[in-house]
């Protein structure tokens, strides 16, 4: 049997996290953009994110994840959400899985669990991710402006997510609902798409959303 030692890596006393995004103080901007803007950006930060690596084709695999997380394994270019809950296809044997802040720990081991002695690996990759929301009529204007893949409705739909090339650097975007999407983006770049995205918006109107 083998055995994996599991930390929790969040201190419950001692130490406050800070998002990539402390120093821009969005909070201080929420309410103050143009009315009726066209672009709403909200950071949704300090989440969990864990990526699952395992055979896509094996049964056992795919039960033991919806045994754990009620969720069933997405295909290629997806993503299914689930509440304040997503797992999203990251390649033929590796899924990503975000949960709420706070809740990774326990949601890795409910998948250690269900998932027994299968050949598998569960990384915590919180501290290196951030993600941002982004809500309006004109988003998908703003996408078109920041990268090269196709944004339409016929090539992309609710449900699907990609990694690509956005504003001469590398993301994945997800179209979580049909005027909302979510940047997922490395914490060190979080500055430099905090600015691009303003820059981009700004003839639609960009709004921060608490």
């Amino acid at each position: 049997m083998t055995t994996a030692n599991v930390y929790q890596q969040r201190p419950t006393t001692g130490a406050k996290a800070e998002s990539s995004l402390h120093h821009a103080d969005l909070a201080s901007l929420v309410g103050k953009g143009r009315k009726n803007a066209g672009v709403i950006v909200r950071e949704k930060k300090l989440l969990g994110h864990l990526t699952i690596r395992g055979d896509g084709h094996d049964a056992a695999f795919a039960a033991g994840v919806h045994k754990a997380l009620g969720i069933e394994l997405p295909g290629a270019l997806s993503v299914i959400v689930k509440g304040e809950t997503s797992l999203q296809w990251m390649g033929p044997d590796e899924w990503l899985l975000i949960v709420p802040s706070g809740e990774e720990f326990a949601a890795e081991q409910k998948l250690r669990e269900a998932l027994g002695d299968l050949h598998i690996a569960i990384v915590n990759v919180s501290g290196g991710q951030q993600v941002l929301e982004l809500s309006g009529p004109n988003v998908r204007q703003v996408l078109m402006k920041s990268t090269s893949y196709d944004v339409h409705p016929n090539n992309f739909p609710v449900g699907k997510a990609v990694g690509t090339v956005f504003a001469k650097s590398q993301l994945m975007i997800r179209h979580t609902a049909e005027d909302t999407w979510e940047l997922l983006i490395r914490r060190s770049f979080s500055d430099y798409w905090w600015l691009w995205l303003q820059d981009a918006s700004a003839e639609y109107g960009l709004s921060v959303q608490a």
